[in-house]
């Protein structure tokens, strides 16, 4: 499975720790990432990330168009809400795109919690069906 970390500023040291608690589980997937987020991740991990643009530069937008084409099976986004973002319209289309396509997405650790315990037990296996 494809999945994509992007992680707003406020929330980039959770989506570290998350990942650094998950490594085992991420290990065995294929990551990619908005370009800070990404380099954070696999600095504290060691896990192998792809890296796109900043989310801000739009970094964002290059998952979404992952997303459109059938390339990510789930989206893990920790978004800030406190903050208003200058490039959220952007993220309202990816959030939009995740509904469209019926792609599992978290944007708080609760909800990744959840999708991450799934992935273990094999919840998402229906993705790899869906892709083909």
């Amino acid at each position: 499975m494809t999945i994509a970390l992007i992680a707003h500023d406020a929330k980039k040291e959770l989506m570290i720790q998350f990942c650094i608690a998950y490594c085992g589980i991420l290990s065995k997937h294929t990551l990619c990432a908005t370009g800070t987020t990404g380099k954070l991740v696999s600095e504290a991990t060691g896990l192998k990330v792809e890296r796109f643009l900043s989310g801000a530069q739009g970094g964002d937008q290059q998952i979404a168009a992952r997303i459109a084409c059938n390339e990510i099976d789930m989206v893990l986004f920790f978004r800030d809400p406190h903050t208003v973002k200058e490039h959220e319209p952007n993220e309202m289309t990816l959030l939009r795109l995740c509904d469209v396509h019926n792609i599992p997405i978290a944007t708080n650790i609760a909800t990744g919690e959840m999708l991450i315990h799934g992935l273990e037990r094999g919840d998402l296996d229906w993705r790899s069906i869906v892709r083909r």
